[in-house]
């Protein structure tokens, strides 16, 4: 039992040293991973109609 609530302590005093974001840095990040996965998806989704449409192109003629 004493491991355990070391552990607890410990990780407790390791959470003080942690550089934690500002509100402003969190909102930033957060529509900026927003923004790279819309582009990420329409690009990927391109591609994907893309290649489909060849596909049906070279089965289907």
């Amino acid at each position: 039992m004493n491991r355990l609530i070391q552990y607890f302590k410990d990780t407790r005093g390791e959470l003080k040293h942690v550089n934690w974001p500002t509100r402003k840095q969190t909102i930033s990040f957060t529509i900026l991973i927003v923004i790279v996965s819309i582009l990420t998806s329409l690009f990927l989704g391109f591609f994907d109609f893309v290649f489909t449409k060849l596909l049906d192109i070279f089965i289907f003629n």
